[in-house]
């Protein structure tokens, strides 16, 4: 299911899926269900606490043997539910394909 009115398609999960947040440096982890998700956000609920947690960047664990994931911040948590925005790296500088383009470069 899509949410309307948001400004990239949302999917909405109608039980959930089990993942996980870990910290960058991996020193905390907790289960959390994955409520929706788009392609620059996602709305989670949290198990257990979160309070004294550093939220700022973490990891957004998809599968449960860390092969897929993404890199997080805190957008806003209401209660258990948390939403989250997802890090994009910086973008690569595209190398030169040609012979001509490495002499102009």
């Amino acid at each position: 299911m899509k949410e309307a009115g948001s400004g990239t398609d949302r999917v909405t999960f109608s039980r959930g899926y089990d993942v996980c947040i870990m910290a960058i440096d991996g020193t905390w982890r907790r289960n959390c269900v994955l409520n929706a998700i788009s392609e620059n956000d996602a709305v989670l609920t949290v198990e257990g606490s979160i309070q004294g947690l550093n939220l700022k960047e973490f990891f957004l664990l998809l599968s449960s043997t860390g092969l897929a994931y993404r890199r997080c911040e805190l957008v806003r948590v209401n209660g258990t539910e948390m939403d989250i925005q997802f890090i994009r790296g910086k973008p690569m500088k595209k190398r030169p394909t040609t012979t001509a383009e490495l002499i102009d470069s």
